[in-house]
C-alpha cells in the first residue's frame, strides 16, 4: 500500500489540470483534483468559451448591415444584452457539468475548497488534510489591474461577461488580445468603444505588419484607438458616468471602464513557502522541461508557468506530463509552430515566426505578402482589407511563419499550422491546388516576394 492518499493531487480544474488528471487516473493513477470556484477554469468560464459565443453574437449586426448589398431587406435588427448573457451562462453551465462528468468516468475524486500546500506531499483544504506523491499546480491566472486613484471603479474582463447591462459609451485600457477582441465585441453589439494603450501599437508579440494591419482595419468599424494614451486616473460623477483622465490631456467620459492589462499566476495563499518552489520575476512557476519544480514531488502547468498562456498549450502540457509520469515517458511538448489567433474584428491569427524573429535568427529571409478586399465585401462595398503573409527561409525554403487578417483567420490558420509542423517549404505551398474562390487559397498563390527596405 502507498504511505499517500493519492499518486497525484492536482489544485485547479481548468484545462490542464483537468487534461492531465483525466489521462492520469486512466493510466492507473489515483488522482485527486482540488477546485475552488468552477469547473474548467478561466477558458470555459471567463475566457475562450463565453468570448467566443459574444464574438459570434457581435458580427450579426455586420452581417444585417451587409445583407442588402446580397439582395436582402431586413427590418432595423434589435439587440438584447440580457438575452445573450443569459444563454451563454446556460451554455456554461452545461460545459462544467461535462467536465465534471469527464473527470468522474476517468475515475478522479473531485474536491471542493480551496487548497494551500502545507509541505512537499500535503495539501490542505479546508479542514482537511490530503498526502500525493507527486503535486501538480495548474490554478492559472488572474486578472491585474494597476494601483491608480479610481481602479475600484473599473471591471476586468470577469465582470464584464456578467453586466447587467451594456452601457452606451465603454472605455478599454489595454493592448493585449484581450483588449483587442473585447473592444471589437463591445463595439460590434453597439456600445461606443474607445480603446486605450500606452505603447505606440498593440498586440506586442505579433508581426508588425499584422498589428499594423489591423490598427487601421478597426477604426473603420467605429473603434476609437487612442495609442500612446495612459490612464491616470479615474473618477465616477454619477451611478452611470465615470471621467477617464489620460496622460494626454484628454477626458473620455463612459458608463463603464475595463482594464484588460494582464493576468497574473494565482498563487496568493498557494503555500508555495512551504515547499522548494520557486518564483521567477515575472511571477510565474519555475519549471524545466517536464514541468517539474525546484521542489521534485511539485509540477507546474499552464498559464501559472507561462510563457504560451494558451488553452491548448495547457491541454498539451497535462498530456505529456501525466504520459511522463504514469506512461510511456519521452513525451514534451514543441512551441515553437504553435497558431493561435485574436478573435479581433477583423480576426488575425498566426503561425511561426514573426517577420522580426526571423531575421534575427535566420541569415537569409524571404517575405511574401499580399493585401486585397475579401470577396464577400465587395457586393456590400464593405471598405474592408485582409493581409496574408509567408516568412520563409532563403536558403531552405521552409516555410517559418504564416500570417493573416481576415475573415476566418483562425479557421484557416489551423490548417497551416499542421503544414507548418510538418516542415513544409514555399515549394510545398506553390504546388499545393487552391479552392477556389476562397481566402485561403490566397496562401498557395504568393508567388514574388516583396522587396524589404
Amino acid at each position: 500500500m502507498s504511505q499517500y492518499d493519492y499518486d497525484l493531487l492536482v489544485i485547479g480544474a481548468g484545462s490542464g489540470g483537468v487534461r492531465a488528471s483525466r489521462f492520469a487516473a486512466q493510466l492507473g493513477a489515483r488522482v485527486g483534483i482540488v477546485e475552488e470556484r468552477y469547473l474548467g477554469g478561466t477558458c470555459v468560464n471567463v475566457g475562450c468559451v463565453p468570448k467566443k459565443l459574444f464574438v459570434f453574437a457581435s458580427h450579426y449586426r455586420e452581417t444585417f448591415d451587409s445583407a442588402g448589398g446580397y439582395g436582402w431587406s431586413l427590418e432595423k435588427p434589435v439587440f438584447d444584452w440580457q438575452t445573450l448573457r443569459d444563454n451563454k451562462d446556460r451554455e456554461i453551465q452545461r460545459l462544467n457539468g461535462i467536465y465534471e462528468k469527464l473527470l468522474h468516468t476517468a475515475g478522479v475524486e473531485l474536491i471542493n475548497g480551496t487548497a494551500t500546500l502545507t509541505g512537499p506531499h500535503t495539501v490542505a483544504v479546508g479542514e482537511k488534510r490530503y498526502s500525493a506523491e507527486r503535486i501538480l499546480i495548474a490554478v492559472g491566472g488572474w486578472p491585474w489591474k494597476p494601483d491608480i486613484p479610481g481602479i475600484e471603479h473599473a471591471i476586468t474582463s470577469n465582470e464584464a461577461f456578467y453586466l447587467d447591462e451594456l452601457p452606451e459609451r465603454l472605455v478599454i485600457v489595454g493592448g493585449g488580445y484581450i483588449a483587442v477582441e473585447f473592444a471589437g465585441i463591445f463595439n460590434g453589439l453597439g456600445v461606443e468603444t474607445h480603446l486605450c494603450y500606452r505603447g505606440d501599437l498593440f498586440l506586442r508579440g505579433f508581426d508588425r505588419d499584422l498589428r499594423e494591419h489591423l490598427a487601421m482595419e478597426m477604426p473603420k468599424k467605429g473603434i476609437h484607438l487612442h495609442f500612446n494614451t495612459d490612464v491616470s486616473h479615474i473618477e465616477r460623477d454619477s451611478d452611470t458616468l465615470l471621467r477617464v483622465y489620460t496622460d494626454t490631456g484628454e477626458i473620455i467620459e463612459a458608463g463603464q471602464v475595463m482594464y484588460a492589462t494582464g493576468r497574473r499566476p494565482k498563487t496568493e495563499g498557494l503555500g508555495l513557502d512551504n515547499t522548494a518552489v520557486s518564483i521567477r520575476d515575472d511571477g510565474h512557476l519555475k519549471v524545466d522541461d517536464h514541468f517539474q519544480t525546484d521542489e521534485p514531488s511539485v509540477y507546474a502547468l499552464g498559464d501559472v508557468t507561462g510563457p504560451m498562456e494558451l488553452t491548448p498549450v495547457a491541454l498539451a502540457q497535462g498530456m505529456a506530463l501525466a504520459r511522463n509520469l504514469f506512461g510511456e515517458g519521452g513525451q514534451s511538448v514543441d512551441y515553437r509552430w504553435i497558431p493561435t489567433a485574436v478573435f479581433s474584428q477583423p480576426p488575425m491569427a498566426s503561425c511561426g515566426l514573426t517577420e522580426e524573429q526571423a531575421r534575427e535568427e535566420y541569415e537569409q529571409i524571404d517575405i511574401y505578402r499580399g493585401a486585397f478586399r475579401p470577396m464577400q465585401y465587395t457586393l456590400p462595398d464593405l471598405d474592408e482589407r485582409a493581409l496574408v503573409k509567408l516568412v520563409v527561409d532563403g536558403k531552405t525554403d521552409r516555410v517559418l511563419g504564416c500570417h493573416m487578417v481576415g475573415p476566418d483567420a483562425g479557421e484557416i490558420m489551423q490548417g497551416l499550422g499542421v503544414a507548418l509542423t510538418a516542415g513544409a517549404t514555399k515549394a510545398d505551398f506553390d504546388r499545393t491546388i487552391g479552392i477556389h474562390p476562397t481566402l485561403a487559397e490566397e496562401f498557395v498563390t504568393l508567388r514574388q516576394p516583396v522587396e524589404v527596405e
